[in-house]
């Protein structure tokens, strides 16, 4: 499982012009799932969202997580970030979970997340889904579970 995570100062996601998730301060994370990803991966991405230490401290240091914040979280699927490319101009897809498969791990991390953490919200899976965000630094990490 992959999550490239943004702090933002706010993100908003639309399917067909209409706003289905957003947050104001806090993270915005793009998820890929991968083959064999289940429940461990599920509960360590979980935890490493919203302990992360992206946010700043009173003296300007990233030592604050989601969870000393109380930022919102927005969850967005993105098998996108499982593609093998590493030759070729053209992702492969072959190194992403299959879609059913995806979905059942992302509702998981959704619903661990959301009963961690008030303020979780999420995308629609499958959709095509127009992000938007303002991202606060910029601040980018890449995680794994």
């Amino acid at each position: 499982m992959l999550a490239l995570i943004q702090r933002v100062s706010e993100a908003t996601v639309r399917v067909d012009g209409e706003v289905i998730g957003r947050t104001g301060p806090g993270l915005l994370a793009l998820v890929g799932v991968e083959p064999g990803d289940g429940e461990a991966q599920v509960e360590r991405m979980a935890s490493r969202l919203l302990a992360y230490r992206v946010f700043s401290d009173a003296d300007g240091r990233m030592n604050l997580s989601l969870a000393d914040t109380g930022g919102g979280l927005l969850l967005v699927s993105q098998f996108t970030l499982a593609a093998d490319t590493r030759s070729g101009n053209r992702p492969g897809f072959s190194t992403a979970a299959a879609p059913a498969e995806a979905e059942r791990i992302f509702d998981a991390l959704v619903a661990v997340c959301g009963a961690r953490h008030p303020g979780v919200e999420t995308g629609r899976f499958g959709a095509h889904m127009e992000v938007s965000l303002v991202n606060d630094g910029p601040v980018t990490f890449l995680l794994r579970a």
